[in-house]
């Protein structure tokens, strides 16, 4: 926890005004060596650590339509955004986020499929979903449009339907995108109580008030608790967010979302749902479906491992915890008594609260999501971050910086103190102004911080 007048003595303390030194900070780019993720947590059983070894095989899996191409299996599409779940999550290791060399492209056009590849997909660029703001009638839609379809698939014979209009969308600013999240340590945020997160919230309200920020939980709308996946933290559970993702990003339709995601009966070439459990199985571990292989998988993949330590990243540290930054990338939280052993009662050094934040309209997307609103977005978790290669909600940038910087809204990240008003966060007043960013206030003392001192920080994230 932070105390507020610590952090508020610190940052006085720090010098004043953007240095004039020739030294400009910049973001290290990708940690360089080992990828230090995307192996099993400490501590698992032999039974825990087979069933992580099948769920991972399962996550590197190739989807055809019918499981006609050779070392695939059956599902894919009619409409779909890449055909394996390691396509998505690979950087720095499986489990992780979009890689240097985006997959879409090449699965565009495979297998014969006559999809055009979206202008916003390209060779280096993050692997990324369409979402629409509202739907032909005006009312709000939000949800997942797949980039391709299987048409022109060898495996697919007399499917005829049609991408998305993406380009129309785009010219009616209708078009949205999203960006795959790391899988690391997942099992640990799902262990995390709600009480815990809830304590946090309540924790340093002084300083919060001072800096402008409120935070609030997203929550399943039939039972209150809190969700905690995915961007606007919709997500409930990894068996939610692993079938859901199943259906949505590859068609595969699975039994929580048994249904096709277009049912043009010249498209449908399986039997429903496409992968379900296996109870004619003899061994135990072909007995669960993909969709729980996957969130087993995800429960038991082990944090990132940070860089070793050194001066700058001690510093930064520091510097990062005195400006503020640390009172929404909440360093620690604790799990709860879990029944899982290697889950129970562990730090998550996971640089998140897992709350909503209102960002401000640079980063609004104008899509609600359970309880959150367009421009609130859950606190990312930072582990990991020294190895990802395209950061914000959409991928808008590669630069760590500049992800920084687009935190602020109506330029209060220039380096001066933002007025009073900028700790009107929340809901409209009435006269037409959107809500302002809750982290102007700490990215106006970040960047009233020395370039050296800036770099320290960059350095400690890099190092995540």
């Amino acid at each position: 926890m932070l105390a507020s007048g610590a952090v508020m003595l610190m940052t006085a303390m720090l010098p004043g005004g953007v240095s004039s030194d020739v030294f400009i900070a910049r973001d290290p780019g990708v940690r360089p060596g080992p990828a230090g993720a995307g192996g099993p947590l400490s501590g698992l059983t032999t039974f825990e650590q087979q069933v992580f070894g099948v769920g991972r095989e399962d996550f590197e899996e190739v989807q055809s339509v019918q499981g006609t191409i050779p070392d695939t299996e059956p599902g894919l599409g009619p409409r779909f955004n890449l055909d394996r779940c390691a396509g998505c999550h690979i950087q720095p290791d499986i489990g992780g986020t979009s890689p240097a060399v985006n997959p879409q492209v090449e699965v565009a056009n495979k297998e014969g499929a006559s999809n055009e590849i979206p202008f916003f997909i390209t060779q280096n660029g993050p692997v990324r979903e369409a979402r629409f703001r509202v739907k032909p009638d005006g009312t709000p839609d939000g949800g997942v449009h797949p980039l391709f379809t299987i048409t022109g698939r060898s495996d697919a014979p007399g499917c005829a339907i049609l991408q998305p209009d993406f380009r129309a969308a785009a010219a009616s600013q209708n078009l949205i995108f999203r960006i795959p999240t790391p899988t690391f340590g997942s099992g640990l945020i799902e262990a995390i109580d709600d009480d815990t997160i809830l304590k946090n919230m309540r924790a340093n309200s002084l300083l919060k008030q001072m800096l402008g920020i409120q935070g609030r939980p997203n929550t399943s709308g039939n039972d209150g608790t809190i969700t905690r996946f995915g961007w606007k933290a919709q997500n409930k559970s990894l068996d939610l967010f692993s079938a859901e993702a199943y259906n949505v990003e590859q068609g595969v339709t699975n039994e929580i979302f048994p249904q096709e995601r277009d049912e043009d009966p010249a498209c449908r070439f399986n039997a429903t749902p496409e992968t379900a459990t296996h109870f004619d199985a003899t061994d135990p571990l072909d007995v669960p479906s993909d969709v729980v292989k996957f969130a087993i998988f995800m429960r038991f993949l082990a944090p990132p491992t940070p860089a070793p330590d050194n001066p700058s990243i001690v510093l930064g540290r520091m510097l990062f915890n005195a400006v503020g930054c640390a009172v929404c990338h909440t360093p620690t939280l604790h799990t709860g008594k879990v029944a899982t052993a290697a889950l129970r009662e562990k730090d998550a050094n996971l640089y998140s609260d897992l709350l909503l934040h209102n960002m401000g309209p640079g980063l609004a997307d104008g899509i609600s999501q359970g309880g959150a609103g367009g421009d609130e977005f859950r606190t990312a978790p930072l582990w990991g971050l020294g190895q990802r290669m395209f950061f914000l909600h959409d991928g808008r940038t590669s630069d760590l910086l500049a992800a920084i910087q687009a935190h602020a809204s109506y330029g209060y990240g220039t380096g001066q103190i933002p007025p009073s008003d900028a700790n009107q966060t929340r809901a409209n007043p009435g006269n037409g102004q959107k809500p302002l960013s809750e982290a102007n206030q700490v990215i106006a003392r970040f960047n009233q911080l020395p370039e050296t001192y800036k770099q320290s920080i960059l350095n400690f994230l890099r190092g995540l």
